[in-house]
């Protein structure tokens, strides 16, 4: 399937999936913890995605914790057979909601099994190791023991692909070293740019790329430049920045979170818009922190 030339499938650990999937962060309830105020919403939203298309969903049993995963397996169990659900460990919420690391062999084989159960799986697709250096971004450190960790678990069928999520460069290179890596996600959008090369490396690599907070997260992305090419484009500001990550790299794959239907249509919707190039100058612009003018 072609949109104007923007290839809309790509690979993803042997499959190929929609470039446009979803994130199921946002059916948790405020701050990822605890339920969703209107669970059943929360069912018709995933519902909704999986019926308009979607076949990459992205989630963690620590979102909640237990919630969003729970949420999925009542949702759309048994699953689709081309669904490629993605999900990582690596962390644990405390009581008061903190993210907190668990990165020894036995707290990521008790994230898998979480994941697994609530799930209701054999076996997971594909487990992001995610690195807690640092919660609010990637930090160096080496990830060769939870790493290693995490591929005897693959070696136990209870894995099929291993990706990497926070994790810097040389992070990067030590994990494709120890394991072949599937996708790498990172936070990364029109404004947050830190990713640029590495982007370009794993494209070459034909290694996914699948950016979190691809609107801003808990801060969305706000700009006059982008405003004023969604507004000519006929299109909303949070379309054209999806967009515009599905023209910056083919590898690149989207999971955005909502909770609501509304925009669930309207994210999707943004895999049907072409930015013309002088758009597209204009947007780079916002990210080098250059005037847009």
């Amino acid at each position: 399937m072609n949109t104007h030339g923007i290839t809309t499938t790509a690979p993803l650990a042997g499959r190929t999936v929609n470039r446009l999937g979803y994130g199921a962060m946002q059916l948790a309830g405020p701050g990822v913890f605890g339920p969703p105020k209107d669970p059943d919403a929360a069912l018709a939203v995933l519902r909704a995605a999986v019926a308009a298309g979607v076949n990459h969903i992205d989630t963690s049993d620590f979102y909640g914790p237990h919630v969003t995963n729970r949420l999925i397996r009542e949702a759309l169990h048994p699953y689709p057979d081309d669904l490629v659900i993605v999900t990582k460990i690596g962390a644990r919420r405390g009581p008061d909601g903190s993210w907190n690391p668990a990165f020894s062999a036995e707290a990521l084989a008790n994230a898998v099994h979480d994941n697994l159960r609530n799930l209701g799986l054999d076996a997971l697709d594909i487990v992001n190791l995610r690195a807690m250096f640092d919660a609010h971004g990637p930090a160096e450190g080496s990830i060769a023991a939870p790493l290693a960790a995490l591929v005897d678990l693959q070696r136990q069928g209870l894995v099929r692909h291993i990706g990497l999520s926070n994790v810097t460069p040389p992070q990067v290179a030590e994990g494709r070293s120890i394991a072949t890596i599937a996708c790498v996600q990172n936070q990364y959008n029109l404004a947050h740019r830190d990713d640029d090369a590495l982007v370009n490396d794993l494209a070459e690599a034909g290694i996914a790329y699948v950016p979190f907070f691809p609107l801003g997260g808990f801060s969305p992305l706000q700009s006059t430049a982008l405003s004023d090419v969604a507004r000519h484009l006929e299109a909303t500001p949070m379309q054209v920045a999806l967009a515009w990550l599905l023209q910056r790299s083919p590898n690149i794959l989207l999971i955005p979170g909502t909770s609501s239907l509304g925009h669930l249509q309207e994210n999707l919707a943004a895999g049907a818009i072409v930015l013309p190039a002088d758009a597209i100058a204009t947007l780079d612009r916002i990210g080098t922190g250059a005037s847009p003018d």
